[in-house]
């Protein structure tokens, strides 16, 4: 959805910022709308547009996700459990901007990509059932993006865990997403599989006459540029040829 939609009110209800006007909010069949304790916390992972957002910009990254690990304040993270030390291994090599040698260093005082990533590491260190990623990718250069939608996908591979990702990096939402939903508003105006969506809809650029010698029912929308017109279409419904 476009900026306002409230993609990022959605996020602070399911994190329970604050309570929503109407409806639930359910976690694995569970109704987490009025809970606020620290397991929905350790529940559900988020990593937010601004990535000093949630952290401690002059606490060191170890101490930042030793927080994010055990909600309580300890210096040494990597003495919490062996097995999750090596999963934080693994993490930083995905993610190879190096971290792995700034522990030490202040959240406040990293390049923009290496907040993102040590961000990325505070949100999923947990191994949350839910991670919730507001533009998730911004910041970070092709090839580690292509790295990081990699980590989300292996990351849903337990079907106990699911991702929320609010983007406008389509390619990103095509590589990782099941479902596409579509917000307005504030209102739900579409959520399908995205297999479905791609099959039902496609994409065409033509003269604009072209379009209005289509039946109706066939445009869903339309844009007019100083190159002709591009609008979204029913594939069932096209003319042969297209």
């Amino acid at each position: 959805g476009p900026n306002g939609a409230g993609k990022s009110t959605l996020f602070n209800a399911i994190l329970g910022k604050f309570l929503p006007d109407a409806g639930s909010i359910l976690l694995d069949g569970e109704d987490i709308t009025y809970e606020k304790d620290y397991k929905r916390a350790l529940n559900i992972g988020c990593l937010y547009q601004n990535p000093l957002r949630g952290t401690a910009p002059n606490m060191t990254i170890e101490e930042n996700l030793a927080l994010a690990y055990t909600r309580k304040s300890t210096h040494h993270f990597f003495a919490v459990n062996k097995k999750d030390s090596a999963y934080f291994r693994e993490l930083l090599a995905t993610l190879d901007l190096g971290l792995e040698d700034r522990m030490k260093t202040k959240m406040g005082l990293l390049s923009g990509g290496q907040r993102q990533a040590a961000a990325l590491l505070m949100a999923t260190i947990a191994r949350p059932k839910l991670l919730l990623l507001d533009e998730p990718t911004s910041g970070l250069d092709p090839v580690i993006r292509d790295e990081v939608l990699d980590l989300f996908s292996e990351f849903t591979r337990d079907e106990s865990r699911s991702v929320l990702i609010s983007s406008h990096i389509v390619s990103d939402l095509e590589k990782l997403c099941d479902y596409i939903a579509f917000l307005h508003k504030g209102k739900l105006l579409l959520c399908e599989e995205k297999d479905a969506l791609l099959e039902k809809y496609g994409m065409i650029h033509c003269a604009p006459e072209t379009l209005q010698s289509f039946a109706s029912g066939v445009v869903i929308g339309k844009k007019p540029s100083p190159y002709g017109a591009e609008a979204i279409v029913k594939r069932a419904m096209l003319p042969a040829g297209y």
